[in-house]
């Protein structure tokens, strides 16, 4: 090779190292920049992810009866929104006939009504304020009230979540509750009395109210009443508690029917009142300017060759607006009905056996994809898949084992 050949090789291999270095100056240019503009991405899909699996696991507390059956009070399962699986049961609170149970909207809290017919030596329930402990579950107590009538058997919270309303049954009266930011449940801001009598002289020889809540509003507070045959309506006043009656003061049922529990449509157009002693759904016209109630329909939910005895317990609007749901004690079953969205109808759909006995009550998961029912007699809670366009309802296998269980909520576990 000659002296210039030997110049012209180097000079090219010279260019080439330069040409081999810019290309990889470049090279880690560019995934430096594709780094930076995927990492975040790739952090937001991580995080999603990580708050997609927090967001699928919640605590179920069961509220139960404790006398006369092995029940220490309330009990907690873990439960997976994404598999429908009730695992790790624990005691969360020690206490007498916890049967329903309320949560706070902020998630701190939870209260139950202590259904007994004597508290402090007076015919009275109690009503039971606990902090909540969203990790482990356990509950400690806070403070307990007199419920102001014997056998409370239902509580909720106002909308704004500042006041507790209670439902005595064997009392037939309500009262209402201050709760505190602390929550802890001050003196009683509102009580009222129900009088009357029904037609049933065995279930109706005084009012037994057994459900309260308040308007989506905030304006009104309804109180379904199995002794009048009634749901009473009362005006609420979220500034101090107050109930007073409404004009219309009440929507008839009836004789004879014994209403237990209402649910409304998700629309607010509609309502549903289930009646315990005659085994009936009633749809309703709601007017919610002056909280007015149209009958528009009434239907059983048990077939008519069941001639046993039969009480209904729970009524739910499935999220969708699509389907109803009751449960029937003696049939042992969840009685679905279809929804007419536009005339609020029902059509009935089917009815499953609960797998169980005395579905006392059930509860949607907070996702609409499950149903847990909960069989008192039996000790069970047995869940159920929802079909989301047919809302049939199909076993998955999953029992959890709890003494008498009578109410189950829910509440994101952290």
């Amino acid at each position: 090779m000659t002296p210039w050949q030997r110049r012209r090789c180097s000079r090219k291999n010279q260019k080439k190292k330069r040409n081999n270095r810019h290309l990889m100056k470049m090279t880690r240019r560019f995934f430096a920049s594709l780094l930076i503009i995927v990492a975040p991405l790739l952090l937001s899909v991580a995080r999603t992810s990580g708050d997609n699996s927090r967001s699928s696991q919640y605590f179920a507390f069961i509220g139960t009866y404790t006398a006369k059956t092995e029940s220490k009070g309330i009990y907690s399962f873990h439960f997976d929104s994404s598999t429908g699986r009730l695992t790790s049961m624990a005691v969360a609170a020690t206490t007498q006939d916890p049967s329903f149970l309320t949560v706070a909207n902020n998630k701190k809290y939870l209260y139950a009504v202590n259904e007994l017919s004597d508290f402090n030596g007076k015919e009275s329930g109690a009503v039971t304020s606990y902090s909540l402990d969203p990790k482990s579950g356990k509950l400690t107590e806070f403070n307990k009230v007199s419920s102001g009538g014997a056998d409370p058997c239902y509580v909720s919270f106002d909308q704004a979540g500042k006041y507790l309303l209670v439902a005595n049954y064997t009392g037939g009266s309500v009262s209402t509750f201050p709760v505190a930011p602390d929550g802890r449940i001050g003196p009683a801001s509102a009580f009222v009395q129900h009088t009357g009598t029904g037609p049933n002289k065995e279930r109706q020889e005084g009012p037994h109210a057994h459900y309260i809540a308040s308007s989506s509003d905030n304006r009104f507070v309804f109180v379904v009443d199995l002794g009048l045959d009634e749901v009473v309506i009362y005006r609420f006043n979220p500034a101090n508690g107050a109930l007073t009656p409404n004009d219309p003061p009440f929507a008839k049922l009836a004789p004879g029917a014994g209403p237990r529990h209402l649910a409304f449509h998700p629309n607010g157009k509609f309502a549903y009142v289930l009646s315990e002693v005659n085994s009936t759904v009633t749809a309703f016209a709601y007017g919610s300017q002056s909280a007015s109630f149209a009958m528009l329909q009434t239907l059983s939910t048990i077939p008519k060759d069941f001639s046993a005895h039969n009480d209904t317990a729970e009524i739910v609007v499935h999220p969708s607006g699509k389907f109803l749901y009751a449960s029937n004690r003696g049939h042992d079953s969840i009685a679905e009905f279809a929804i007419d969205s536009a005339k609020g109808t029902l059509k009935l759909a089917g009815d499953f056996p609960t797998e169980g006995k005395t579905p006392r009550n059930f509860a949607l998961d907070p996702t609409g994809k499950f149903l847990l029912a909960a069989n008192q007699e039996s000790n069970n809670i047995v869940v159920f898949r929802i079909d989301q366009s047919t809302g049939a309802l199909t076993a998955t296998g999953q029992v959890a084992q709890v003494p008498a269980p009578v109410d189950i909520v829910f509440v994101p576990a952290k």
